[in-house]
């Protein structure tokens, strides 16, 4: 892997408290990258901070809420200015849902959009023209195997995923002559608690990991293999376990597929 890609580099993570967002910070610290560490919790990012084997003036907290979408221009600006430009947005932040359609608020749907996909749009539209300025960028979003198809009690998540792909492939294509590039990152059952965090119908929180989390691969390895996929430029790439064969049954197979899922218990 060329791990030269990052030295020196400015990244941005948001989500980065907890999970693959901080398993990416402390990778992407070892590899000479300068940080911008963003979460809704202060005290969170300041021990992720704490705990990073590099120079912490090298890492900087800039505490966001992806939902509320009209104070992340702002928060762009700070992040711009924190280093002079950021070469790197990885998009991680986001949240889960565990309840069906039919009984999900659309408050809580509403959320869901605004966290995982309207915070990204928000914060990349801005962070656009100064990428094309310098004449690079690289924006890494963190999406999951349900942007490649749906399940039960995931309509609203896997919506909001779904989106990730359209509005980033579309970015891909629009600024390829810029030197902008965009990795789309699909994960499968990785050990974090975003099971844990996820809305009930209600937006009450599901409170337990769900047992393919509990049993996923580490953050400290997918984070691994994300960034040998940064560094190698790829546009897409799939981390994870057997459940990754999901993304492939629906491109080829997906009448199985859909017989398949229905008959297969999804935590909810």
């Amino acid at each position: 892997m060329n791990k030269d890609y990052f030295n020196g580099k400015v990244v941005w993570i948001t989500g980065a408290s907890s999970g693959i967002g901080e398993a990416l910070a402390f990778t992407l610290a070892t590899f000479g990258a300068r940080l911008i560490l963003s979460a809704r919790s202060i005290d969170k990012l300041e021990a992720v901070r704490r705990n990073l084997p590099c120079d912490k003036e090298n890492v900087k907290i800039l505490p966001l809420d992806l939902s509320s979408t009209l104070e992340l221009p702002s928060r762009t600006k700070e992040a711009l200015a924190a280093f002079g430009r950021v070469d790197i947005m990885i998009h991680n932040g986001g949240v889960s849902q565990r309840s069906r359609a039919i009984d999900t608020k659309m408050e809580i749907t509403e959320t869901i959009m605004s966290t995982n996909f309207f915070g990204a749009v928000a914060i990349t539209k801005e962070l656009l023209p100064s990428m094309v300025r310098q004449g690079s960028g690289h924006f890494v979003v963190i999406s999951s195997v349900m942007g490649k198809f749906g399940a039960q009690y995931r309509s609203s998540y896997a919506a909001s995923k779904h989106a990730l792909h359209g509005y980033f492939d579309s970015i891909r294509m629009e600024h390829v002559g810029d030197n902008i590039r965009v990795t789309m990152v699909v994960p499968g059952y990785i050990r974090t608690n975003v099971s844990a965090n996820a809305f009930e119908a209600d937006g009450s929180k599901h409170g337990r990991l769900d047992a393919g989390q509990a049993r996923g691969m580490s953050p400290e390895i997918c984070a691994k293999k994300i960034v040998k996929a940064v560094a190698a430029r790829k546009p897409e790439v799939l981390v994870g376990g057997f459940e990754v064969m999901g993304v492939l049954a629906k491109r080829w197979c997906p009448a199985l597929l859909n017989w398949i899922l229905p008959r297969t218990h999804v935590d909810g």
